[in-house]
C-alpha cells in the first residue's frame, strides 16, 4: 500500500516552490515519513524555520509550524521548548541560515543540549537570494559572490555540532532516502540537542556552474561520495580522500537536557522559599 503522504499535507498548498531537479522534495517526504513511523500526533510538533528554500517547508505540512526571520530559526525554537517542553520541536535550516547568520544561535543551541531536533539541509550555496556561496561552498566552486573559485574553507557541520556540545550528530543525503528516514527517526527519538546534516542538491544556482551536467549528476555524485561511517572508518587515509562519512557519527546518552535542569532549578527554588515562609 502505497504510503499516504496527504494527511500531512495542508490543502491548497502544493505545488512547492522548489526548482526541477532539487532534493528538498525528498528530504520532505522522509521526513513526513518519520513522523508517520513515530506515530507522533500533528498536535504534539513545532517545525520551525527561518528563510532560504529549506524555510519554505513548514508552509506544506499540517502541524504547528513558524516561518521566522533569517538565522533565527533557533532562537524562536529555543522559546518554544523552554514553553511547551512536551511538545517535539524540529527545525528545518539551509546551510547559510544554519551556520552564517544563524552560526551563533547554532552553536549555543547544541552548548544548551536543548530537546531540539535540528535538520540542516545543506545543498552548498544560497540557493533562494542568488547563488552566493556560503559557509559550506567547497574550496574552488563558484558562485555568484565567488566567480573566480571559493577560497574559504568551508564548515564541516557535524564537527560544528560536536565541537559546540550537541549529543547527537549524524549525516545523510537526499540520495541515500531509506537511510535518511532511519537518522530523522533517532534524531526525534535521542533526548537532547540533534543535528543531521542533510547533503542536498541545487542544480540550479551550485550545480550549473560547477561542472554537474544535470540533477542526476549530483546525485550520483552524493552516491560516490559519502560512505557509511562504519565503512569509511575502516578504509586507509588513501582511500577516504574526497570523501565523507554517513550515518550517526557521535551520538551521546545521558547528557543533562537543558529543559529539564532549567525546570528543575525553578522547583527547587520554589521549595526553598515555600520552605522559608
Amino acid at each position: 500500500m502505497a504510503f499516504d503522504y496527504d494527511q500531512y499535507i495542508r490543502g491548497g498548498k502544493l505545488p512547492h516552490i522548489w526548482c526541477p531537479g532539487c532534493t528538498y522534495g525528498i528530504v520532505f517526504k522522509s521526513l513526513l515519513r518519520a513522523v508517520d513511523t513515530l506515530k507522533i500526533n500533528r498536535d504534539d510538533i513545532a517545525l520551525v524555520s527561518g528563510i532560504g528554500c529549506a524555510s519554505r517547508l513548514p508552509g506544506y505540512v499540517d502541524f504547528n509550524t513558524l516561518h521566522t526571520t533569517h538565522g533565527r530559526a533557533l532562537g524562536f525554537a529555543t522559546g518554544i521548548k523552554m514553553a511547551k517542553p512536551d511538545k517535539h520541536v524540529l527545525v528545518v535550516s539551509g546551510d547559510g541560515d544554519a551556520t552564517a547568520i544563524g552560526g551563533n544561535h547554532f552553536i549555543h543551541a547544541c552548548r544548551r543540549n536543548i530537546d531540539i531536533t535540528v535538520l540542516v539541509f545543506n545543498n552548498f550555496i544560497y540557493g533562494m537570494t542568488g547563488g552566493q556561496y556560503s559557509p559550506t561552498t567547497p574550496a574552488g566552486h563558484l558562485a555568484t559572490t565567488m566567480p573566480y573559485g571559493n577560497v574559504d574553507t568551508s564548515f564541516n557541520i557535524p564537527e560544528l555540532a560536536k565541537g559546540a556540545g550537541a549529543s547527537f550528530v549524524a549525516r545523510g543525503t537526499a540520495y541515500h532516502a531509506a537511510g535518511l528516514d532511519k537518522l530523522i527517526i533517532e534524531a526525534v527519538q535521542h533526548k537532547g540537542l540533534s543535528v543531521v546534516e542533510i547533503i542536498n542538491a541545487c542544480p540550479t544556482t551550485h550545480g550549473r556552474r560547477n561542472k554537474f551536467k544535470s540533477p542526476t549528476d549530483m546525485l550520483l555524485w552524493m552516491k560516490d561520495t559519502f560512505l557509511p561511517a562504519a565503512a569509511f572508518d575502516k578504509l586507509p587515509a588513501e582511500k577516504t580522500a574526497g570523501k565523507f562519512p554517513m550515518g550517526v557519527l557521535f551520538k551521546k546518552e545521558g547528557v543533562p537536557e537543558y529543559c529539564e535542569t532549567y525546570y528543575g532549578l525553578v522547583e527547587r527554588l520554589k521549595k526553598q522559599r515555600e520552605g522559608r515562609a
